[in-house]
Protein backbone atom coordinates (compact mmCIF):
# COMPACT_ATOMS: atom_id res chain seq x y z
CA UNK A 1 0.00 0.00 0.00
CA UNK A 2 1.24 3.30 -1.07
CA UNK A 3 1.69 5.41 2.10
CA UNK A 4 -0.04 8.64 2.24
CA UNK A 5 1.44 11.69 1.72
CA UNK A 6 0.46 14.55 4.23
CA UNK A 7 -0.60 17.64 2.23
CA UNK A 8 0.53 21.09 3.61
CA UNK A 9 -2.70 23.44 4.34
CA UNK A 10 -2.32 27.36 4.11
CA UNK A 11 -3.61 28.39 7.54
CA UNK A 12 -4.19 32.06 8.06
CA UNK A 13 -3.66 33.31 11.90
CA UNK A 14 -6.30 34.68 13.74
CA UNK A 15 -3.40 36.00 15.61
CA UNK A 16 -0.99 37.38 13.16
CA UNK A 17 0.87 39.80 15.66
CA UNK A 18 1.13 37.05 18.83
CA UNK A 19 3.88 34.53 19.15
CA UNK A 20 5.45 33.79 22.62
CA UNK A 21 4.68 35.47 25.08
CA UNK A 22 7.60 37.38 27.09
CA UNK A 23 6.59 35.39 30.84
CA UNK A 24 7.41 31.70 29.00
CA UNK A 25 10.73 33.38 27.01
CA UNK A 26 12.44 35.18 30.67
CA UNK A 27 11.11 32.01 32.65
CA UNK A 28 12.36 29.22 29.66
CA UNK A 29 15.75 31.46 30.23
CA UNK A 30 15.79 31.74 33.97
CA UNK A 31 15.75 28.15 33.75
CA UNK A 32 18.61 27.42 31.13
CA UNK A 33 21.36 30.32 33.41
CA UNK A 34 19.82 29.01 37.08
CA UNK A 35 18.93 33.00 37.85
CA UNK A 36 15.97 33.89 40.37
CA UNK A 37 13.32 33.94 38.39
CA UNK A 38 11.60 36.92 39.50
CA UNK A 39 9.58 37.80 35.78
CA UNK A 40 6.54 35.82 35.92
CA UNK A 41 3.96 36.61 38.55
CA UNK A 42 3.82 33.74 40.46
CA UNK A 43 4.16 32.42 44.08
CA UNK A 44 6.82 30.18 45.03
CA UNK A 45 5.58 29.37 48.61
CA UNK A 46 2.90 26.97 49.36
CA UNK A 47 -0.67 27.54 49.58
CA UNK A 48 -2.52 27.28 53.13
CA UNK A 49 -2.74 23.30 53.70
CA UNK A 50 -6.31 23.52 55.23
CA UNK A 51 -6.89 24.26 51.49
CA UNK A 52 -5.41 21.39 49.91
CA UNK A 53 -7.12 18.98 52.57
CA UNK A 54 -10.44 20.77 52.21
CA UNK A 55 -9.90 19.32 48.04
CA UNK A 56 -8.96 15.87 49.27
CA UNK A 57 -11.85 16.19 51.61
CA UNK A 58 -14.33 16.89 48.70
CA UNK A 59 -12.89 14.08 46.42
CA UNK A 60 -13.30 11.88 49.11
CA UNK A 61 -16.87 13.21 49.52
CA UNK A 62 -17.78 12.45 46.03
CA UNK A 63 -17.60 15.65 44.51
CA UNK A 64 -15.57 14.59 40.77
CA UNK A 65 -18.24 14.59 39.01
CA UNK A 66 -19.72 18.09 36.68
CA UNK A 67 -21.06 20.74 38.89
CA UNK A 68 -23.10 23.26 37.30
CA UNK A 69 -22.53 25.14 34.70
CA UNK A 70 -22.34 28.44 36.71
CA UNK A 71 -20.11 26.97 39.81
CA UNK A 72 -20.82 25.23 43.16
CA UNK A 73 -24.40 26.98 44.29
CA UNK A 74 -21.91 27.22 47.77
CA UNK A 75 -18.74 28.93 46.23
CA UNK A 76 -21.41 31.70 44.64
CA UNK A 77 -23.39 32.04 47.46
CA UNK A 78 -20.02 32.74 49.53
CA UNK A 79 -18.91 35.39 46.67
CA UNK A 80 -22.02 36.73 46.90
CA UNK A 81 -21.66 37.43 50.89
CA UNK A 82 -18.39 38.94 50.37
CA UNK A 83 -19.11 40.78 48.02
CA UNK A 84 -21.78 42.22 50.01
CA UNK A 85 -19.68 42.66 53.23
CA UNK A 86 -16.40 44.37 51.31
CA UNK A 87 -18.19 46.21 48.61
CA UNK A 88 -21.28 46.96 49.86
CA UNK A 89 -22.86 45.20 46.48
CA UNK A 90 -25.56 42.82 46.97
CA UNK A 91 -25.90 40.16 43.92
CA UNK A 92 -27.63 37.31 43.25
CA UNK A 93 -25.96 34.22 43.73
CA UNK A 94 -27.94 32.34 41.12
CA UNK A 95 -27.66 35.32 38.14
CA UNK A 96 -25.42 37.47 38.98
CA UNK A 97 -21.97 35.54 39.56
CA UNK A 98 -20.29 32.66 37.44
CA UNK A 99 -17.39 30.30 38.47
CA UNK A 100 -14.46 30.53 36.03
CA UNK A 101 -11.41 28.90 34.44
CA UNK A 102 -9.22 31.68 36.26
CA UNK A 103 -9.57 35.52 35.12
CA UNK A 104 -8.32 35.04 31.59
CA UNK A 105 -10.60 32.55 31.10
CA UNK A 106 -13.27 35.20 31.94
CA UNK A 107 -11.73 38.43 30.70
CA UNK A 108 -11.86 36.49 27.09
CA UNK A 109 -15.59 35.32 27.65
CA UNK A 110 -16.73 38.76 28.67
CA UNK A 111 -15.07 40.58 25.49
CA UNK A 112 -16.80 37.54 23.58
CA UNK A 113 -20.16 37.94 25.44
CA UNK A 114 -20.48 41.48 24.43
CA UNK A 115 -18.13 42.70 21.49
CA UNK A 116 -19.59 42.35 18.06
CA UNK A 117 -16.81 42.62 14.69
CA UNK A 118 -16.33 46.39 14.49
CA UNK A 119 -16.59 47.07 18.08
CA UNK A 120 -14.27 49.27 19.88
CA UNK A 121 -12.71 48.35 22.86
CA UNK A 122 -10.49 50.78 24.87
CA UNK A 123 -7.86 49.43 26.64
CA UNK A 124 -5.10 51.15 28.84
CA UNK A 125 -1.27 50.79 28.35
CA UNK A 126 0.82 49.10 29.88
CA UNK A 127 -2.08 46.05 30.01
CA UNK A 128 -1.98 42.82 30.56
CA UNK A 129 -1.22 40.68 27.71
CA UNK A 130 -4.30 39.11 26.78
CA UNK A 131 -6.40 41.78 26.78
CA UNK A 132 -5.50 42.77 23.07
CA UNK A 133 -6.20 39.07 21.60
CA UNK A 134 -9.10 38.78 23.46
CA UNK A 135 -10.64 41.67 21.61
CA UNK A 136 -9.04 40.70 18.49
CA UNK A 137 -10.44 36.90 18.54
CA UNK A 138 -14.03 39.02 18.67
CA UNK A 139 -13.49 40.54 15.67
CA UNK A 140 -13.10 44.22 17.98
CA UNK A 141 -10.89 46.90 17.32
CA UNK A 142 -8.71 47.79 20.51
CA UNK A 143 -8.11 51.78 20.77
CA UNK A 144 -5.39 51.70 22.97
CA UNK A 145 -4.89 54.43 25.48
CA UNK A 146 -1.84 55.04 27.49
CA UNK A 147 -1.76 55.32 31.16
CA UNK A 148 0.55 58.78 32.28
CA UNK A 149 3.91 57.59 32.31
CA UNK A 150 6.08 57.46 35.32
CA UNK A 151 2.95 58.16 37.55
CA UNK A 152 0.63 55.40 35.24
CA UNK A 153 -2.17 57.40 36.85
CA UNK A 154 -5.10 57.43 34.65
CA UNK A 155 -5.43 60.25 31.94
CA UNK A 156 -9.85 60.58 31.69
CA UNK A 157 -9.13 63.54 28.88
CA UNK A 158 -7.56 60.87 26.82
CA UNK A 159 -10.46 58.35 28.26
CA UNK A 160 -12.91 60.53 27.14
CA UNK A 161 -11.19 61.25 23.27
CA UNK A 162 -11.08 57.91 22.58
CA UNK A 163 -14.89 57.08 22.99
CA UNK A 164 -17.02 56.75 19.98
CA UNK A 165 -20.47 55.64 18.67
CA UNK A 166 -18.38 52.10 18.12
CA UNK A 167 -17.45 52.16 21.60
CA UNK A 168 -18.68 49.35 23.58
CA UNK A 169 -16.24 48.35 26.12
CA UNK A 170 -13.65 49.70 28.34
CA UNK A 171 -10.99 47.51 30.16
CA UNK A 172 -9.57 48.83 33.58
CA UNK A 173 -7.42 47.14 35.80
CA UNK A 174 -7.14 48.21 39.32
CA UNK A 175 -4.32 47.06 41.59
CA UNK A 176 -2.71 47.51 38.14
CA UNK A 177 -0.27 44.96 36.35
CA UNK A 178 2.52 45.90 35.45
CA UNK A 179 3.33 48.98 37.28
CA UNK A 180 1.64 48.19 40.89
CA UNK A 181 -0.75 51.33 40.64
CA UNK A 182 -3.74 51.59 42.61
CA UNK A 183 -6.70 53.45 41.40
CA UNK A 184 -8.09 56.31 44.04
CA UNK A 185 -12.19 57.08 45.26
CA UNK A 186 -11.63 60.27 43.03
CA UNK A 187 -10.39 58.38 39.87
CA UNK A 188 -13.12 55.91 40.11
CA UNK A 189 -15.72 58.39 41.01
CA UNK A 190 -14.41 60.58 37.66
CA UNK A 191 -14.77 57.09 35.57
CA UNK A 192 -18.21 56.44 36.84
CA UNK A 193 -19.31 60.19 35.81
CA UNK A 194 -17.35 59.95 32.42
CA UNK A 195 -19.63 56.69 31.05
CA UNK A 196 -22.65 57.55 32.89
CA UNK A 197 -23.85 59.11 29.26
CA UNK A 198 -22.96 56.61 27.07
CA UNK A 199 -23.82 52.92 27.01
CA UNK A 200 -20.07 51.77 27.26
CA UNK A 201 -19.77 48.43 29.00
CA UNK A 202 -17.02 48.29 31.62
CA UNK A 203 -14.27 44.78 32.03
CA UNK A 204 -12.80 45.35 35.59
CA UNK A 205 -10.13 43.25 36.09
CA UNK A 206 -9.43 42.85 39.55
CA UNK A 207 -7.22 40.03 40.33
CA UNK A 208 -5.01 41.86 42.93
CA UNK A 209 -7.83 43.12 45.00
CA UNK A 210 -6.54 41.87 48.17
CA UNK A 211 -3.08 43.35 47.68
CA UNK A 212 -3.32 47.24 48.55
CA UNK A 213 -0.75 48.97 50.51
CA UNK A 214 -0.20 51.98 53.09
CA UNK A 215 -3.70 51.74 54.80
CA UNK A 216 -5.01 52.58 50.98
CA UNK A 217 -8.65 50.48 50.04
CA UNK A 218 -9.47 48.58 47.04
CA UNK A 219 -12.06 50.90 45.09
CA UNK A 220 -13.88 47.95 43.54
CA UNK A 221 -16.37 49.00 40.80
CA UNK A 222 -18.53 47.30 42.60
CA UNK A 223 -18.56 50.14 45.57
CA UNK A 224 -20.16 52.51 42.42
CA UNK A 225 -23.54 51.86 41.57
CA UNK A 226 -23.05 53.36 38.08
CA UNK A 227 -20.09 51.13 37.47
CA UNK A 228 -21.72 47.78 38.58
CA UNK A 229 -24.67 48.57 37.04
CA UNK A 230 -22.16 48.54 33.85
CA UNK A 231 -19.76 46.15 34.74
CA UNK A 232 -18.14 42.77 34.66
CA UNK A 233 -16.36 42.47 37.62
CA UNK A 234 -13.35 39.74 37.52
CA UNK A 235 -11.83 38.06 40.47
CA UNK A 236 -9.13 35.46 41.27
CA UNK A 237 -8.84 32.62 44.06
CA UNK A 238 -5.41 31.60 42.41
CA UNK A 239 -4.08 35.33 43.01
CA UNK A 240 -5.85 35.46 46.52
CA UNK A 241 -4.92 32.27 48.12
CA UNK A 242 -1.46 31.37 46.56
CA UNK A 243 -2.88 28.72 43.93
CA UNK A 244 -2.68 30.08 40.19
CA UNK A 245 -1.99 26.64 38.96
CA UNK A 246 -5.86 26.00 40.43
CA UNK A 247 -7.11 28.27 37.58
CA UNK A 248 -10.45 29.19 39.19
CA UNK A 249 -11.56 32.43 39.11
CA UNK A 250 -15.39 34.49 39.31
CA UNK A 251 -17.04 37.08 37.39
CA UNK A 252 -19.69 39.20 39.17
CA UNK A 253 -22.28 41.00 36.69
CA UNK A 254 -25.68 42.35 36.29
CA UNK A 255 -28.21 39.40 35.46
CA UNK A 256 -28.77 40.36 31.97
CA UNK A 257 -24.80 40.78 31.02
CA UNK A 258 -24.21 37.42 33.48
CA UNK A 259 -27.41 35.40 30.97
CA UNK A 260 -24.51 36.66 28.09
CA UNK A 261 -21.53 36.06 29.73
CA UNK A 262 -23.26 32.31 29.73
CA UNK A 263 -24.05 31.93 26.96
CA UNK A 264 -20.44 31.57 25.68
CA UNK A 265 -19.01 30.44 29.04
CA UNK A 266 -21.37 26.95 28.82
CA UNK A 267 -19.25 26.54 25.00
CA UNK A 268 -15.70 27.22 25.77
CA UNK A 269 -15.37 25.91 29.19
CA UNK A 270 -18.68 24.61 30.08
CA UNK A 271 -17.34 24.27 34.16
CA UNK A 272 -14.57 24.56 36.24
CA UNK A 273 -13.10 21.71 38.62
CA UNK A 274 -15.36 20.65 40.88
CA UNK A 275 -13.26 19.45 44.30
CA UNK A 276 -11.25 22.92 43.86
CA UNK A 277 -14.36 24.87 43.88
CA UNK A 278 -15.98 22.97 46.96
CA UNK A 279 -12.58 23.41 48.40
CA UNK A 280 -12.94 27.31 48.19
CA UNK A 281 -16.46 27.50 49.11
CA UNK A 282 -15.18 26.04 52.71
CA UNK A 283 -12.09 27.94 52.73
CA UNK A 284 -14.13 31.17 52.51
CA UNK A 285 -16.07 30.76 55.51
CA UNK A 286 -13.17 32.13 57.55
CA UNK A 287 -12.07 35.44 55.68
CA UNK A 288 -9.10 36.12 57.50
CA UNK A 289 -6.74 34.71 54.63
CA UNK A 290 -7.90 37.50 52.33
CA UNK A 291 -8.21 40.44 54.72
CA UNK A 292 -4.72 39.90 55.87
CA UNK A 293 -3.10 39.09 52.61
CA UNK A 294 -2.41 42.86 52.25
CA UNK A 295 -0.22 43.14 55.04
CA UNK A 296 1.38 39.86 54.24
CA UNK A 297 2.57 40.91 50.97
CA UNK A 298 3.28 44.33 52.10
CA UNK A 299 6.01 43.04 54.54
CA UNK A 300 7.52 41.35 50.94
CA UNK A 301 7.32 44.13 49.30
CA UNK A 302 8.92 46.54 52.20
CA UNK A 303 11.88 43.74 52.53
CA UNK A 304 12.36 44.10 48.57
CA UNK A 305 12.43 47.70 48.32
CA UNK A 306 14.60 48.14 51.57
CA UNK A 307 17.27 45.36 49.46
CA UNK A 308 16.68 47.86 46.04
CA UNK A 309 17.43 50.65 47.80
CA UNK A 310 21.02 49.37 48.12
CA UNK A 311 21.32 49.86 44.81
CA UNK A 312 21.12 52.45 41.99
CA UNK A 313 17.33 50.99 40.81
CA UNK A 314 15.12 53.83 40.65
CA UNK A 315 12.41 52.35 42.70
CA UNK A 316 8.56 53.46 41.34
CA UNK A 317 5.48 54.07 43.86
CA UNK A 318 4.46 50.41 44.58
CA UNK A 319 0.89 50.68 45.68
CA UNK A 320 -0.79 47.37 44.96
CA UNK A 321 -0.37 43.86 43.53
CA UNK A 322 2.95 41.55 44.20
CA UNK A 323 4.92 43.43 41.56
CA UNK A 324 7.66 46.47 42.25
CA UNK A 325 8.36 48.67 39.15
CA UNK A 326 12.28 50.47 38.65
CA UNK A 327 13.71 52.82 36.67
CA UNK A 328 17.41 51.44 34.75
CA UNK A 329 18.50 55.09 33.69
CA UNK A 330 20.95 55.96 36.72
CA UNK A 331 22.37 52.01 37.00
CA UNK A 332 26.37 52.44 36.85
CA UNK A 333 26.98 49.76 34.07
CA UNK A 334 26.88 50.70 30.02
CA UNK A 335 23.83 48.27 30.03
CA UNK A 336 21.32 50.93 31.21
CA UNK A 337 20.99 52.15 27.53
CA UNK A 338 20.25 49.06 26.07
CA UNK A 339 16.12 48.59 24.97
CA UNK A 340 14.20 46.96 28.29
CA UNK A 341 14.15 43.42 26.88
CA UNK A 342 17.75 43.42 26.29
CA UNK A 343 18.46 44.69 29.38
CA UNK A 344 16.59 42.18 30.98
CA UNK A 345 17.92 39.45 28.96
CA UNK A 346 21.54 40.66 30.02
CA UNK A 347 20.31 40.59 33.79
CA UNK A 348 19.18 37.62 34.04
CA UNK A 349 22.49 36.02 31.99
CA UNK A 350 24.99 38.29 33.84
CA UNK A 351 23.15 38.99 37.31
CA UNK A 352 21.23 36.03 37.41
CA UNK A 353 17.68 38.17 37.81
CA UNK A 354 15.01 37.43 35.89
CA UNK A 355 12.52 40.34 34.84
CA UNK A 356 10.01 41.56 32.84
CA UNK A 357 10.55 44.74 30.72
CA UNK A 358 7.48 47.21 30.80
CA UNK A 359 8.08 47.53 27.27
CA UNK A 360 6.36 44.14 26.59
CA UNK A 361 2.92 45.71 27.85
CA UNK A 362 2.88 48.64 25.18
CA UNK A 363 1.10 47.72 21.75
CA UNK A 364 4.43 49.62 20.20
CA UNK A 365 6.94 48.77 22.52
CA UNK A 366 7.09 51.83 24.35
CA UNK A 367 10.42 51.85 26.13
CA UNK A 368 10.83 54.24 28.91
CA UNK A 369 13.77 52.15 30.70
CA UNK A 370 11.19 50.42 33.30
CA UNK A 371 10.92 46.98 34.55
CA UNK A 372 9.25 45.01 36.12
CA UNK A 373 9.98 42.29 39.27
CA UNK A 374 7.80 39.94 41.06
CA UNK A 375 8.25 39.81 45.24
CA UNK A 376 5.48 37.20 45.35
CA UNK A 377 8.53 34.70 46.84
CA UNK A 378 9.83 33.12 49.73
CA UNK A 379 11.45 35.71 52.17
CA UNK A 380 14.93 33.08 50.86
CA UNK A 381 14.30 34.04 47.38
CA UNK A 382 14.50 37.56 48.25
CA UNK A 383 17.19 37.68 49.56
CA UNK A 384 19.25 35.41 47.16
CA UNK A 385 17.91 37.71 44.12
CA UNK A 386 18.99 41.19 46.41
CA UNK A 387 22.43 40.06 46.66
CA UNK A 388 22.85 39.23 43.21
CA UNK A 389 21.19 42.93 42.34
CA UNK A 390 23.20 43.97 44.94
CA UNK A 391 26.52 44.06 42.13
CA UNK A 392 24.20 47.06 40.95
Amino acid sequence: MAALTPRTHALTTRLPNVGTTIFTVMSTLAAEVGAVNLGQGFPDFNCDPVLVDAVTHAMQAGHNQYPPMPGVPALRQAMAAKMQALYGLRCDANTEITVTAGATQAILTAILAVVHPGDEVIVLEPCYDSYVPNIELAGGVAVRVPLTPGSFRPDFGAIAAAITPRTRALIINSPHNPSGQVWTEADMLKLQELLAPTDVLLISDEVYEHMVFDGQQHQSAARFPGLAARAFIISSFGKTYHVTGWKVGTVVAPAPLTAEFRKVHQFNVFTVNTPMQHALAAHMADPAPYLQLSAFYQRKRDLFREGLAATRFTLLPGQGTYFQCVGIGDLAVPERDLPEADFCQWLTREIGVAAIPLSAFYGNGFDQKVIRFCFAKKDDTLHSALQRLARL
